[in-house]
């Protein structure tokens, strides 16, 4: 390590992660793991608080309870709720945090609670969380129906109130046809290259050009099933994102670890309950679930400055892209 900051290897530009997880429980005991964010060099995160089949009552639970902490500490967090928050978060030293939805059964079927989310600090939200629902069909099903009428009037509204579309979780068909019906750019908000690693959470060298050609981004998950084998090795994650900058520009890529800030114990609970979700032979190990950690990102400019990325290359991926998408697409 050479002593410099994350700030300084990228000029100073934000630094955004696109996803990252707590304990969807009330209570927040674990909030306080945020701070290693800001600690690692991080401006903006934005954090789940709802996925696969919850339902409104308790996505707008989690989202009462993360505001209610974020607004009580107002010297170091900053619920953000446009563009310019984020780069006010950056330069006021305080951690940026906005929201996320993995599934739109959340919705409870009504299209109108969009905006109610949307008002709540939600800014990306996904289709289906690797299984079918009522929008479209996900990763894991054996086939893709795609899209289906309540999730192309869903990213219609999405288009409308500013909230930006998501194909991670997706199938094949579902994914292209949200980027189709989307007339805004869409992200894959934590997906990687499946020509890097085959597991069929990762996505397509064609759905990533295709997202990149609308001007989409997407965002590198730091989770050790989808970088290789249980593998969370920062040589590994560089690997994917080579790639990804090779076959689609450094325009069109970012950070998104989907970093879960829970104890192993719980994580391998949660592996173990929903094998339908983290099914053992898409490389969710039963012993455990590696991750890239947010304190691992200057390792990863490190050594993408040694092999030779410049300055610019590393602000876009590490925030000047999502960036980027919050300008163009948040109201």
């Amino acid at each position: 390590m050479s002593g410099r900051t994350l700030h300084d290897l990228l000029g100073g530009e934000i630094v955004w992660d696109n996803h990252a997880c707590m304990p969807l429980e009330p209570d927040c005991t674990q909030m306080q793991l945020l701070e290693s964010c800001r600690l690692a060099g991080v401006d903006v995160v934005s954090l789940n608080v709802a996925s696969g089949d919850q339902r409104s009552r308790q996505a707008l639970r989690m989202i009462a309870a993360f505001r209610e902490w974020l607004a009580a500490r107002p010297g170091e967090y900053q619920l953000i709720a446009c563009a310019t928050d984020a780069t006010e978060a950056r330069s006021s030293g305080r951690l940026g945090v906005c929201f996320d939805i993995e599934g739109m059964t959340v919705l409870d079927g009504d299209v109108e609670m969009l905006g109610l989310y949307y008002s709540l600090g939600v800014r990306w939200m996904l289709s289906a969380y690797n299984r079918a629902n009522s929008a479209g069909s996900g990763c894991l099903d054996a086939i893709d129906t795609g899209l289906t009428p309540f999730g192309r009037a869903v990213v219609a509204a999405m288009n409308r109130v500013g909230m930006v579309v998501c194909g991670s979780h997706a199938g094949e068909r579902t994914a292209r046809e949200l980027i189709d019906a989307s007339s805004e750019p869409i992200i894959f908000s934590h997906s990687n290259p499946r020509s890097v690693w085959n597991s069929p959470r990762n996505i397509s060298d064609e759905l990533m050009l295709a997202c990149a050609r609308r001007g989409g981004v997407i965002g590198l998950n730091g989770i050790g099933a989808f970088l290789g084998a249980n593998d969370n090795c920062t040589g590994t994650f560089v690997r994917h994102v080579e790639y990804a900058l090779d076959l689609v520009g450094e325009d069109h890529v970012g950070i998104a670890l989907d970093y879960c800030f829970a104890q192993e114990t719980e994580i391998s609970e949660l592996v173990q309950a929903y094998p339908e979700l983290f099914p053992h032979q898409h490389g969710f190990e039963r012993d455990g679930l590696k991750m890239i950690a947010p304190w691992q990102l200057i390792e990863i400019a490190e050594s993408l400055s040694a092999r030779g990325h410049q300055r610019t290359t590393l602000a876009k991926l590490f925030g000047g892209n999502h960036l980027r998408i919050a300008q163009t697409v948040w109201r």
